[in-house]
């Protein structure tokens, strides 16, 4: 199970992005503990009030739980690595919100702890998190027998699949997943072992390389969005410029746009926005699919809590009715029956509370079964847009580079004109089927 934790500030973004019922498929808030609110926002807010009698800004300790994906991870195990987490972190018994999320048929859970210390009123000094976070994921992984990521193996074959909302955005502005873009500059990084085969490299990919402005060196595609390579590819600076040179020596951001605005021609565009289209249009079927599936899963789980209210509501009024009043309660107190009737409705409200957690959980593994083979579907034709993509890109790459080499060469043509003006006319004849100008595609 790989944790991401961050210290952090904006209760009200928080809760916006824990309840994101939109990019998220399923939205269950698990629990909302230490608060005297009892949901989301108003936990969140409650915890920033905190926060203004201490001197403290990022008030709030934001923890993300990412399961193997081919892997059923029960509740309990993340409720066991919640606590372990808070008990290495130093959060024990601090107010928390837990929210699990689905999505494209995985599950993943969100933990966000308030940082405020109510008795000494100031934040809990959190230490060398990641380090901490990294053994508990690692102890996971070997626990559970799952298969674990090459970067607990080796940190060299680390890979960064880490993205930042930032990262999000910028990839959804494009129409294109994150995932996708980090493998395709990395895959351009593994076939390369110098500055021009990098360089062609990218450019067969789409992309530009570029100095950035406060990066070092970036890759820039046809769109015009910006990609830190350092981020992209898990490099240092260091062994970037072992290979690629000094930032100074790469043109500029606006440069390499100025650049890609001239290579991109109506043809280009006509191309691509055809080849989206089509893409757009093969994946609608399985994206209706996907969207009434979502329905229906939803309406399933809203009926199966209807019906388990209704359920605890009839147990809890007879185990209630157990409980007799007056002198009777009294007298049952005395005798030691009211302890034994306690005794009992509390074993039975836990066996009750166990079968209702053990139904939903079934049906939820159950309905990320069916997703998860959805899922398959929609990767195999995502992975077919993109090599599509690819191949069109190179193509018209090629194309743009020739248009280059025949503009370049025109210029040149009418000095190499008036100079032969000034001398006498040649005796022979220039054959304009011997010029050697790259053909149009």
């Amino acid at each position: 199970m790989i944790l991401k934790g961050n210290q952090r500030a904006g209760g009200r973004q928080m809760a916006v992005h824990l309840l994101n019922g939109e990019q998220n498929e399923h939205v269950n808030v698990h629990q909302v503990r230490g608060f005297i609110a009892s949901d989301v926002l108003g936990a969140l807010n409650e915890a920033y009030a905190l926060s203004k009698g201490t001197q403290c800004k990022q008030f709030m300790y934001s923890l993300s739980l990412n399961p193997p994906q081919d892997e059923r991870v029960s509740i309990s195990t993340f409720d066991e690595t919640l606590d372990r987490v808070e008990k290495k972190l130093g959060l024990e018994g601090q107010p928390r919100v837990v929210v699990f999320h689905e999505k494209e048929g995985r599950r993943h859970a969100h933990c966000v702890w308030s940082r405020i210390d109510i008795d000494e009123m100031k934040a809990i000094n959190i230490a060398f998190p990641k380090r901490k976070l990294n053994e508990i994921a690692k102890s996971l992984y070997l626990e559970h027998g799952w298969k674990m990521p090459d970067g607990f193996k080796n940190k060299a074959l680390k890979n960064p699949l880490n993205y930042n909302r930032a990262e999000w955005q910028q990839a959804a502005r494009i129409g294109r997943r994150p995932a996708d873009i980090k493998r395709e500059l990395k895959d351009c990084w593994a076939v390369s072992d110098s500055k021009k085969s990098f360089e062609n490299a990218l450019r067969k990919s789409g992309y530009y390389l570029a100095r950035g402005d406060r990066r070092g060196y970036v890759a820039i595609d046809i769109h015009g969005e910006v990609f830190s390579l350092s981020r992209q590819l898990g490099r240092k600076k260091k062994e970037l410029a072992a290979r690629l040179g000094e930032p100074e020596e790469l043109q500029s951001v606006s440069e390499a746009k100025t650049t890609i605005t001239k290579q991109l021609s109506t043809l280009f565009k006509r191309y691509t926005g055809e080849l989206k289209t089509e893409h757009q249009k093969g994946m609608q079927p399985l994206l209706r699919t996907k969207r009434a599936m979502t329905k229906q899963h939803r309406s399933v789980r809203t009926k199966l809590d209807a019906y388990q209210k209704k359920r605890w509501q009839g147990e809890e009024l007879k185990r209630s009715s157990r409980i007799r009043r007056g002198f009777k309660g009294i007298w049952d107190k005395l005798n030691g029956r009211y302890f034994k009737t306690r005794k009992l409705n509390e074993q039975e409200t836990w066996k009750c509370h166990s079968r209702d957690q053990k139904q939903r959980e079934e049906l939820i593994q159950e309905q990320l079964a069916e997703r998860q083979a959805l899922q398959s579907q929609i990767n195999i034709l995502r992975e077919k847009n993109n090599i599509e993509r690819k191949n069109l890109i190179r193509d018209l790459s090629h194309i743009a580079k020739n248009e280059e080499r025949k503009i370049h060469k025109q210029e040149k043509e009418p000095v190499k004109t008036k100079r032969q003006s000034k001398n006498r006319t040649p005796d022979y004849e220039i054959d304009s089927s011997d010029n050697d100008f790259e053909p149009e595609i």
